[in-house]
């Protein structure tokens, strides 16, 4: 479990949480750096992905089950993150990130318990996540946040040959045992149903 102090909590009053579109002119600095960031940690990757636009802009949106939001201070986007349906009880977070000029002040958190929230308000009842081998904030991140790793953590994460999978029930206490999580691969459902 996790705690903030009083300057924390008045800290992160100071943030407008917005739902926005992938084409919105606000997402462009998260793409931006999430691609340099991407690029300096995996350079044989440099240049082949463009972040979240990889995906059809409409995944990200609540009538195909998503959404995208982002943490606004002073009108400026400082973090930000996203989650589309992966199958029908499980929505799958992407890109959580945050500015670098804003790191280390629990922004990464505040955008992973609002994207939760908006998905328990969807309808869905767990999340899964994938983050690579050369993010160790990333796994920290989610390793405090909650999330039951679905991977040997004791195992050199650049042995494991792939992304590092997570998941977390949003209900309920019982963590996610890797045995009773097994990813299907993602199909698509069409629209959310609320329910």
């Amino acid at each position: 479990m996790t705690t903030t102090t009083p300057q924390q909590e008045q800290e992160q009053e100071r943030y407008e949480v917005r739902a926005v579109v992938l084409a919105d002119p606000l997402v462009q600095p998260l793409l931006r750096e999430l691609e340099q960031e991407y690029t300096a940690r995996y350079p044989a990757l440099a240049g082949s992905s463009r972040e979240l636009e990889r995906y059809p802009a409409e995944e990200f949106e609540p009538e195909q089950g998503g959404l995208l939001l982002l943490l606004l201070r002073d009108g400026e986007p400082v973090a930000g993150g996203a989650y589309r349906r992966y199958d029908p009880q499980t929505a799958e977070l992407k890109r959580i990130w945050t500015h670098s000029g804003h790191r280390r002040r629990g922004l990464a958190r505040r955008v992973v318990q609002e994207l939760e929230q908006a998905a328990l308000a969807a309808g869905y009842r767990r999340v899964y996540l994938t983050t690579g081998p050369r993010q160790p904030e990333a796994k920290g991140l989610y390793l405090v946040t909650g999330y039951t790793a679905l991977f040997d953590l004791a195992v050199d994460p650049e042995q494991l040959g792939g992304p590092l999978p997570f998941a977390k029930h949003l209900t309920g206490t019982e963590p996610v045992r890797p045995e009773d999580f097994q990813p299907t691969p993602r199909v698509d459902f069409g629209p959310r149903q609320p329910g």
